[in-house]
């Protein structure tokens, strides 16, 4: 398997904390759907987190940064920073009356999601 990322510079990327609740589930289902619908690239987390080469050096291209958090606990926006990131939106589930434990993954609140991942990718 390469250690190439084989992506081109100057996508909009989006680093959800999938973690491991209802409301990690929604970041990591809005984060497939804004890149099916072509306003971003979801992307590896992970990745950045044991700061691999690759997936480092395309983050560092990358026209724009959102990290996507479903908790208070901001992971995505923790493990950004720690890496050395200062530059990128960020969006938390619970700023929109998101809880966890509270919010049913389906269509409606993937959305919700969605419109407002969208926006900050898009402004």
């Amino acid at each position: 398997m390469s250690s190439e990322c084989g992506c081109e510079g100057s996508v909009k990327l989006i680093f959800p904390c999938s973690g491991g609740s209802d409301v990690g589930a929604l970041t990591d289902q809005a984060a497939r759907r804004l890149t099916a619908d072509g306003i971003g690239k979801i992307y590896c987390l992970a990745g950045i987190g044991g700061r691999l080469d690759a997936i480092m050096e395309t983050t560092k291209s990358a026209a724009k940064i959102l990290a996507i958090d479903g908790c208070k606990l901001d992971c995505a926006r923790r493990t950004l920073r720690q890496a050395g990131f200062s530059r990128f939106e960020h969006i938390r589930l619970n700023d929109f009356g998101m809880e966890k434990g509270e919010s049913p993954v389906n269509d409606e609140n993937i959305e919700k999601v969605v419109l407002e991942g969208a926006s900050a990718l898009l402004k």
